[in-house]
């Protein structure tokens, strides 16, 4: 057997494409396997972080000024890396690149279903990009799939590796509208039984790391049918291309009962008849560089560093692949998504590599060489997949917090996972022809969970027409599975402590299926599943160990029916407007339930504020419903009295009311309250048993008033120390905190006035006029006492108001082009005045993407016809202050 020092220099034989004389593309390398190709693979993902009762991200402190981490990610990086900046030496925008078109990428299905509430213009940026990439590299798109929850496939069971295919298979389908090609794993966690899955669902390839291969060899030919393999364990396997991975005979792919597909389907053999998955293995060292040094700030040193790896041996291609986290360009390492525009558009094509994926590399170069993997292994770990499962030391702080909840851990999901199975399986036979397959076939569901949707699917895979309560038990079975695979999601293993939020939100998964359980089978299997968590021991002394954590960190933060009708029966106080009538339903949604309001009835007496309604509620997840009878006692400011209960019928519930009110008339909050306590009984909720987002929506307005009159207290006392403040200016003297922070507050709220009323009149131009002086005196005033005002809501409207009459001036002229165009300079000058720390970047990208469609050929027209170009000139110039590198128009029309 041969080491890796004794790898011959010629490391590849020429592919079967290797063009010909007679090749009509021969010198184009998108069609032939010649040339230096760069691949820069970008692993975007975050962990779910949904409640799961809401199925939403409720607010992440730790995030701001953002609402979660999500999107401060994604300010940071995902749209900056679909409209990733080419400047010039000015600092100006010089062209706007989708780095998403030349990066090869995968995003976590969890993380793409969140781009696709929130941001749907980046959304299809990425689809556009994939689309593109497919047109310019032979129908190879440059987005592949991943496993769907980022579980560690090495540590799951056989029907969980299943799942997690075929549900990121079918979320790429039905995003991209094709099957991916490849697969990222998570953590590039695998081992030959993920393999043997992989195979068995036709994915063409995966990406690993160098240190995963233990050993390599040519593939068999006439001249060398036994050729001899190389020892690579040390990371030594040559990256620069791609391998073939045999299925072991100890894992004959017919031996699996959930495989679908026959070998004369989907999975290719080699000649000896044996399944195999093509793989390639990413530069370590220059990987690793990107993610740790500064490599990544300069297009120049990443094509020097990439230049390095090109092997000088004559070998007709060779492919430099790296592979990182996607989060890298742009949130760990600002404003790298520059670097990347300049280098895939620029930096690489002078050096004559092309830019590509491995799905086209792969479809020049089919594999010359084969590779045997270590048994267990990931990308983060140095001791196999054991960051995920025990004491290895891998992400501890510096050796100072252990690691020994991860094996207890493990052990109390793997548990609590065989448990559900056993439920799934003997409620699942009542209400599905195949349990399984209904569960593989849920991602439809999960993608489209429309009432239409989930009757097809049910229709599909029931055993029999299903009652309503079926329903309901079949979808509270599937969802109980969804759960059980999204409480492997790897993050809660991943760092230094079970209670950190990862950790916690796993369980918080665990949670959720077991009470599903309890709901369809009446099993109770939480006293289980917390004495298995007992065993894990916490490095937090508040919590001592997993059982603790979630008795603290999980089971407050369950939701119940009573707990969403108590949130709809205090926030209608605040939406009602008077408009509820006895005659109609109102139907709104709080978060995924559907709330249908049967009767709803308000009166006031003094200060005291009282409803009584009855309201429908139905989870749009799992259809159970509940009829609820609510009671709302508003005494003023942040107290509020709440009751709830079930629906007993229409004459109790009429009872209910007239004693209520009948308790209201005599003004009194005591008597008022102990009536409530007859009739719903002693548990209550207030305003802290909102969900987050509400109570604090609810907690600014009941302070607005008293901010409000804040607000002009501080701007009379700034106005009566005016010129006090002036002076301590003027003589270079310590202003008294207490004035400055008058005149900063004041300010504010003056600014604040100003903008609001601008944007109400944003379409009547003397209006404008008049508020945009005003500004620019506070901007003035705000200058000259060194005021910095603190107005986020400010900022956000000033962008807004630029975008919108941007957008105004260049797609619906309403025929004053010379006074539009003044507004938007003024309003764009007063951002930078007020010194607001505003971001032009939306309006750049709509400017640019109209000065190439619509600006410059008007120009060049005006030019030709020897029209006057002064309207051109205006909107050159305009796109000067906007930061858009117009210099080459502008000396055309000079």
């Amino acid at each position: 057997m041969t080491s890796a020092a004794e790898l011959p220099g010629s490391t590849g034989a020429t592919s079967t494409h290797h063009p010909t004389a007679q090749n009509t593309h021969q010198n184009d390398p998108l069609r032939t396997s010649t040339g230096v190709y760069v691949t820069v693979h970008g692993h975007f993902y975050q962990p779910p972080r949904e409640n799961p009762y809401l199925d939403a991200i409720e607010r992440q402190p730790s995030a701001a000024p953002f609402h979660d981490w999500n999107e401060r990610i994604h300010y940071e990086c995902y749209r900056p890396n679909a409209f990733a900046r080419i400047l010039n030496d000015q600092g100006e925008v010089m062209g706007i690149v989708n780095n998403y078109e030349y990066l090869s990428f995968n995003i976590g299905p969890t993380l793409m279903s969140w781009l696709e509430r929130y941001d749907v213009e980046v959304y299809q940026r990425i689809l556009e990009a994939d689309a593109k990439s497919a047109a310019r590299l032979q129908g190879h798109g440059n987005a592949i799939a991943q496993v769907y929850n980022h579980i560690i496939m090495p540590l799951a069971n056989e029907r969980d590796k299943y799942t997690q295919i075929r549900w990121g298979k079918e979320d790429f389908k039905s995003r991209f509208g094709r099957d991916p090609e490849g697969i990222w794993l998570a953590e590039t966690g695998v081992d030959y039984a993920t393999i043997e899955a992989l195979i068995a669902e036709g994915i063409r390839f995966i990406i690993l790391a160098p240190s995963q291969a233990q050993r390599c060899r040519p593939l068999a030919t006439k001249n060398d049918p036994q050729a001899e393999w190389y020892e690579v364990g040390g990371s030594q396997i040559d990256p620069t291309r791609p391998y073939r991975c045999y299925l072991k005979p100890t894992l004959k792919i017919a031996a699996s009962p959930l495989s679908t597909v026959s070998s004369t389907e989907s999975i290719e053999a080699s000649v000896e008849g044996l399944p195999y998955i093509d793989i390639f293995f990413y530069d370590g060292p220059i990987s690793r560089d990107m993610g740790f040094t500064d490599v990544t700030y300069s297009s120049n040193y990443l094509a020097g560093r990439i230049g390095s790896a090109v092997r000088g041996d004559h070998r007709p291609a060779q492919l430099i692949s790296v592979a990182t986290d996607g989060e890298t360009f742009g949130h760990h390492k600002k404003g790298t998504e520059k670097t990347l525009a300049y280098a895939f558009t620029q930096e690489f094509p002078r050096h004559d590599w092309t830019v590509t994926n491995f799905a086209h590399y792969l479809s020049l170069n089919p594999p010359t060489w084969e590779v045997e993997l270590k048994p267990i292994t990931a990308w983060s770990c140095a001791h196999g997949v054991d960051r995920w499962q025990d004491d290895c030391g891998c992400g501890g702080e510096g050796g100072v917090w252990h690691q020994k909840w991860r094996r207890p851990l493990r052990n109390a999901l793997n548990w609590l996972r065989d448990q559900l199975i056993e439920v799934y399986e003997e409620y699942g036979q009542q209400f599905f022809k195949d349990s399984w397959l209904a569960r593989d076939e849920y991602i439809n569901v999960i993608r489209d969970r429309t009432s239409a949707n989930v009757s097809r699917f049910l229709s599909r895979h029931q055993t029999h027409k299903l009652t309503a309560a079926e329903q309901v038990d079949a979808l509270r079975l599937l969802e109980m599975q969804r759960h059980a695979l999204l409480m492997f999601t790897s993050c809660g293993w991943f760092f230094e402590e079970l209670s950190r939020p990862e950790g916690t939100q796993i369980l918080r998964y665990a949670s959720r299926a077991l009470e599903l359980a309890g709901d369809v089978a009446g099993v109770q299997l939480e006293k289980g599943f917390l004495k298995r968590l007992g065993l894990a021991p916490s490095n937090v002394d508040l919590f001592k160990h997993g059982g603790e954590i979630y008795r603290h960190l999980v089971l407050t933060a369950q939701v119940s029916f009573k707990q969403v009708a108590a949130h709809y029966a205090i926030t209608s106080l605040f939406n009602s407007n008077g408009q509820h009538s006895k005659l109609s339903t109102h139907r709104k949604r709080v978060y995924c339930y559907t709330t249908n309001e049967l009767d709803y009835q308000l009166q006031r007496m003094g200060a005291l504020t009282l409803v009584v309604g009855h309201l429908k509620l139905v989870s749009d997840i799992t259809w159970e419903s509940e009829h609820l009878v609510f009671a709302v006692l508003h005494l003023g400011g942040w107290d509020f009295h709440c009751c709830i209960q079930q629906f007993t019928g229409r004459r109790d519930y009429s009872q209910f009311k007239e004693k209520l009110f009948t308790a209201l008339q005599q003004a009194s909050a005591a008597q008022t309250i102990l009536v409530m306590t007859q009739l719903f009984g002693n548990e209550t909720f207030s305003l802290q048993n909102l969900f987050a987002e509400e109570r604090h929506r609810i907690m600014r307005l009941i302070n607005q008033e008293t901010l409000t009159r804040l607000d002009q207290l501080y701007t009379q006392t700034y106005r009566e120390n005016y010129g006090v403040l002036m002076a301590f200016h003027r003589d270079e003297l310590e202003v008294p905190q207490e004035l400055q922070v008058a005149a900063e507050i004041a300010l504010g709220y003056r600014c604040m006035t100003t903008l609001r009323s601008l944007e109400q009149d944003i379409a009547e131009p003397q209006s404008c006029w008049n508020h945009i002086v005003e500004l620019e005196a506070i901007a003035t005033e705000a200058k000259h006492l060194r005021c910095r005002l603190n107005i986020p809501e400010g900022k956000q409207m000033l962008e807004q108001l630029i975008l919108r009459s941007l957008w105004q001036l260049l797609h619906d002229a309403n025929g004053s082009f010379a006074t539009d165009i003044q507004l938007l300079e003024r309003l764009i000058d007063v951002g930078y005045q007020l010194n607001l720390g505003i971001s032009l970047y939306r309006s750049q990208e709509l400017y640019f993407s109209c000065l190439h469609s619509q600006i410059a050929p008007a120009c060049i027209t005006s030019l030709i016809k020897k029209e006057d170009t002064s309207q051109c000139r205006q909107l050159l110039k305009l796109g000067q202050k906007l930061g858009v590198d117009v210099n080459a128009i502008l000396s055309q029309l000079d």
